[in-house]
């Protein structure tokens, strides 16, 4: 992936709300859905909101696997954390 792509990505990701966050909105958004009580105009603002903190999770969460995918143990028996470049060399 080129430089530029990556770094357009990880300031989108920059500029999103952390994780527990986005699930908690996302998690209140749900309830006030399924409450029955909101306009359609409301109801369709709210899926497209809800939309944009599921892609928020998922980015978080796919960080998060990248991170730990990155860590390995050491010949002590520690994990560290090793640079993405020498993920996959022999």
């Amino acid at each position: 992936m080129p430089d530029s792509t990556k770094q357009a990505e990880t300031s989108v990701v920059e500029k999103q709300p952390p994780f527990e966050e986005a699930l908690r909105k996302l998690e209140d958004i749900v309830e006030s859905m399924e409450s029955g009580d909101l306009p359609l105009e409301s109801l369709l603002a709210r899926f497209e909101e809800g939309t944009r903190l599921v892609k928020t999770c998922q980015a978080r969460l796919e960080e998060a696997e990248l991170t730990i995918n990155k860590l390995e143990k050491n010949r002590a028996g520690e994990l560290v954390l090793q640079p993405a470049t020498e993920i996959g060399e022999p």
